[in-house]
């Protein structure tokens, strides 16, 4: 694939804000020539009421320092005691990738110094991991209906067990940097992917699958606001079947910022090739600002992390734990969810996935539908989807945040299918029923007299008053200048506060206009 064809309308529109530089010496570059691969290494916050290796708590929002055991401060003579829940956690999640799990796995220290981890190394699985050989497989969809979906699914080389690092806060009223260890000793899961991907879309989607997969089976919130799933990237671009020189872009925060990311850094590299110079083995941040990756430190010489075996930690052993109880016990998946709805609803798979990002809304699309099988789910769809999701928008709510029950929404799908009102009022309905969330739709309509006009009688009056009052519409209508009956509508429109059922007004202005 070459990366000409791997651009998304967004990329583009960085790119072309960059301008990125040309050089008329290169004439001979070939940009058809060469392709981009892309690796994902992504660490996940294990949902868990205590550390990896202590008691300590783990609640996001606690007071700094608070939520510290003496061992996560490193205080000499403190020891790690594994978190089985922890391990259950990281057992579930590779079973439910289809990983091979290592019934004997081990730990390692990691050794570098950060000030937010004062034992000065970090606890991991470096060279025994838990799991090992799975994969995972999603849909790629871009915003251009243009591009159609596809299916794609990347390896996965490892997981592995680890301690997640404090905090640094720099305090730019003191010029001082704060640690907050609250963070540290978290347990952690490390996914570590095949160089497989081929752009920033790609990895977005792989990531949205993620977080899919492990709201269903609660073993790390996927909150990416609050640091609970943080994704590196490597990236390098090739002319041949060997990898190329990659760059890591660390701790990506959001689904947009690892698509943004990986994709400018694409260009990056491209650029620097076309200009005939070397792309440099480095870490790389990301400036969500400028929409550019920032270089943070090389790699060219390596870093001794001097891996050693943890001493304090027995290797870890698989057989005291109840693989098959996990096993059964695990829920519905992304993956059989997605086929049951295009199969039961007819949706393409674009509708399907856009329902499915938002989970709170599939929930509430199947409350809806299971209280009345009836309801057209295309309906329920636009409404949940566009309807509603743009109106939490608007009021900067997140979905999870919302205090709308499913039930009202059932009941504006209602009002819409029965021709009780039109979408233009079936909006306002929506906007109103967050302010005044003792009344019902019903009560809401009432009201504000909003009832949608299907009388046949007022329909035919309407449509011989605005054919009186604009005879030139008319004549041009019947001189061939078809256009000229939207004219005549939006006046039926405007004169009703667009109560009118402007479906019925077409047909019966039609009729009107070929008739006299």
């Amino acid at each position: 694939m070459y990366i000409r064809k791997l651009l998304t309308k967004h990329t583009l529109q960085v790119i072309n804000h960059l301008k990125l530089s040309r050089n008329k010496s290169t004439n001979a570059f070939d940009k058809h020539k060469w392709k981009s691969v892309v690796g994902l290494e992504i660490h996940a916050q294990i949902s868990s009421e205590s550390k990896l290796f202590s008691a300590a708590g783990t609640k996001f929002d606690a007071v700094v320092n608070s939520q510290v055991a003496l061992f996560d401060a490193a205080i000499p003579g403190t020891l790690p005691r594994i978190n089985e829940k922890c391990v259950e956690a990281a057992i579930l999640t590779a079973l439910v990738l289809g990983c091979n799990l290592n019934t004997e796995s081990s730990f390692d220290r990691k050794h570098y110094f950060y000030a937010d981890m004062p034992a000065g190394y970090q606890i991991t699985q470096q060279f025994h991991p838990l799991a090992e050989k799975g994969q995972i497989t999603f849909h790629v969809i871009d915003q251009n209906i243009k591009n159609l979906p596809y299916s794609k699914t990347s390896l996965i080389k490892q997981i592995q067990l680890e301690q997640d690092s404090g905090r640094t806060i720099y305090d730019d009223f003191s010029k001082n940097s704060l640690i907050d260890l609250n963070r540290a000793g978290t347990g952690l899961m490390e996914l570590v992917f095949e160089p497989d991907l081929c752009n920033g879309l790609e990895a977005s989607a792989l990531v949205k699958e993620l977080l899919l997969i492990f709201e269903r089976i609660k073993t790390c919130s996927g909150r990416m606001e609050e640091g609970a799933l943080r994704v590196d990237a490597n990236v390098s671009i090739t002319d041949s079947d060997k990898l190329g020189t990659r760059t890591e872009i660390k701790n990506l925060g959001s689904i947009r910022a690892v698509q943004l990311a990986v994709d400018y850094e694409i260009f990056r590299q491209l650029n620097l090739i076309k200009e005939g110079k070397e792309v440099v083995n480095e870490t790389r941040g990301w400036d969500s600002i400028t929409n550019k990756t920032i270089s943070m430190r090389d790699k060219e010489v390596l870093q001794d992390y001097r891996f050693m075996p943890e001493p304090n930690l027995l290797p870890l052993n698989l057989n005291k734990f109840d693989i098959k109880k996990l096993q059964t016990n695990i829920p519905e998946l992304p993956t059989v969810t997605r086929n049951n709805i295009m199969s039961k609803y007819g949706f393409n798979i674009r509708k399907t996935t856009t329902l499915m990002n938002e989970p709170v809304l599939l929930s509430m699309f199947f409350d809806i539908m299971n209280n009345d099988s009836l309801r057209n789910p295309s309906r329920v769809w636009n409404v949940l989807t566009i309807e509603f999701l743009t109106e939490l928008n608007k009021r900067s709510i997140e979905p999870k945040q919302s205090e709308i029950p499913s039930s009202v929404i059932g009941e504006v799908v209602d009002l819409l299918d029965n021709n009780t009102v039109n979408l233009v009022h079936a909006r306002k309905v929506i906007a109103k029923i967050f302010d005044e969330k003792n009344k019902s739709p019903s009560q809401i309509v009432i009201e504000n007299n909003w009832e949608q006009i299907s009388n046949i009688e007022e329909i035919e009056k309407l449509c011989k008053e605005v054919m009186l009052e604009y005879p030139k519409a008319v004549k041009d209508y019947r001189r061939g200048k078809l256009q000229a009956i939207k004219f005549l509508i939006s006046h039926i429109a405007k004169k009703t506060n667009e109560r009118a059922n402007l479906a019925l007004a077409s047909k019966k202005l039609e009729e009107f206009l070929k008739n006299d």
